[in-house]
């Protein structure tokens, strides 16, 4: 078979799964409101993180929310969703009749190319960007452990989770050692991501962020440990086939929401207590929590997956088909990566300090409503899209490259960065990309 060509295109619309498009649909809400934070760029910061001090009894409840139940929750989602679409994709492929070699090689593309759009995404608009994460990520762990048996799969998200959750308990410990009076300020890559965007020069600006590009994407990709786990549990999730079949996981879809919410918020409380001024910490004290807070995303992202995926059932076992709303949303899901660019392209050039400087004018509550309208806008313009029949531009774009030729007119929706690619083949925990214990050449 290695004399051909991947010919598997993307998921025709009946074989996609509504869980996972409703969940990127809708936690696309979250990264707005969490990354239109850094905008803020005339106000005085607070010392242990990215938000500012805070004004009025509105700024207070938009962070306490926005830090509680958003930051650091959202991304591990779509890290999961991006282990459980590589999966979904290998499956697909092989089922076609795919070598081995050419899925693998496939998929290699996908997340070489994936780098890319981080990179380009970071020179022209945000250096927060998370594909570059993912595309590196996703090319270490597919070589490593995409066909590596399940207890594998486990074994390894546990140690990175257990890593990661030593290294909070380690800041909880510091926290508990250090003087009250520590004046020095939270980690550093807050105020490289703040410099940029408070920076006047357009070519400035760029720069400082392809600078410090490559080392935010390691930190946000690998170094915290938390998006390594949660592809890898993505993976594990796949081969079970949890999100396209959600009703024959109930209990575990059920435990997964209760618990991951409630550990991932309770997490979060400590440093949204902080952040609002009820607790009262330095801001070196208050860094010391980001670990902790981290730790707790990740239960918390798989918490809102599993949530969504109740939801989703729920939807189906109507019978009828889901009204405009699950509609919208779900085809913001289907071009989630046009949505996710969509927002930087409508965010950055008018808040930073190097476009039209809106962000200097808006305070936390503002800021929130102005990130919920930019969700509006990418949900209403996907909406769109859909009953036109056009696929994302961001999607056909990385699709023509990794699969180098078009794809055929009557494919619709492929996948993209946490894609679950529709429904694949095979049942078994241990089939389709799992076939032995061996790392994919």
């Amino acid at each position: 078979m290695s004399g051909h060509t991947v010919s598997r295109g993307p998921a025709g619309a009946g074989e996609r799964a509504l869980a996972p498009d409703l969940a990127r649909g809708s936690m696309l809400l979250f990264i707005a409101l969490a990354n239109t934070v850094w905008y803020l760029w005339a106000l005085p910061g607070s010392g242990g993180g990215v938000h500012p001090e805070p004004g009025g009894a509105l700024d207070r409840i938009a962070q306490f929310f926005v830090v509680m139940a958003v930051d650091m929750r959202s991304y591990p989602m779509f890290a999961f969703l991006f282990g459980y679409g590589m999966v979904q994709l290998a499956r697909r492929q092989e089922a076609a009749g795919s070598s081995v070699r050419e899925v693998n090689a496939l998929l290699r593309r996908r997340n070489l190319w994936l780098l890319a759009f981080g990179f380009v995404h970071a020179l022209l608009l945000w250096m927060g960007d998370i594909l570059g994460a993912y595309g590196l990520t996703g090319l270490l762990l597919g070589w490593l452990f995409l066909r590596r048996r399940d207890v594998t799969l486990l074994v390894w998200a546990g140690v990175f989770t257990g890593l990661a959750a030593l290294l909070a308990a380690f800041s909880l410990l510091g926290l508990a050692l250090m003087p009250a009076d520590t004046s020095s300020s939270a980690a550093f890559s807050t105020d490289l991501m703040a410099d940029s965007i408070g920076n006047t020069s357009v070519l400035g600006a760029a720069l400082g962020r392809v600078l410090d590009w490559p080392l935010i994407t390691l930190g946000q990709g690998l170094l915290g440990m938390v998006v390594p786990a949660a592809i890898l549990l993505g993976y594990w999730a796949a081969r079970r086939r949890i999100l396209e079949e959600p009703g024959g996981h109930l209990g575990l879809l059920r435990w997964t929401a209760a618990l991951g919410v409630g550990v991932g918020w309770l997490g979060g409380l400590p440093l949204a207590l902080a952040q609002i001024g009820v607790w009262d910490l330095s801001p070196a004290q208050a860094g010391m929590l980001t670990m902790p807070h981290m730790v707790t995303g990740l239960a918390c992202g798989l918490g809102y997956v599993a949530l969504i995926a109740l939801a989703a059932h729920r939807i189906q076992a109507r019978g009828r088909a889901p009204g405009a709303v699950v509609g919208a949303l779900s085809a913001t899901g289907k071009r989630s990566l046009s949505a996710y660019l969509a927002q930087s392209v409508l965010c950055a050039p008018v808040l930073a300090a190097w476009g039209l400087g809106l962000g200097g004018e808006l305070t936390s509550w503002s800021m929130a409503l102005f990130a919920v309208g930019v969700w509006l806008v990418t949900v209403a313009a996907s909406y769109a899209l859909e009953r036109a029949g056009r696929r994302g531009p961001a999607e056909v774009l990385l699709r023509r490259l990794a699969y180098r030729r078009p794809v055929a007119r009557g494919a619709r929706e492929a996948e993209e960065p946490g894609r679950e690619p529709g429904q694949g083949v095979g049942h078994g925990p241990a089939r389709g990309p799992a076939g032995g214990d061996r790392p994919a050449p």
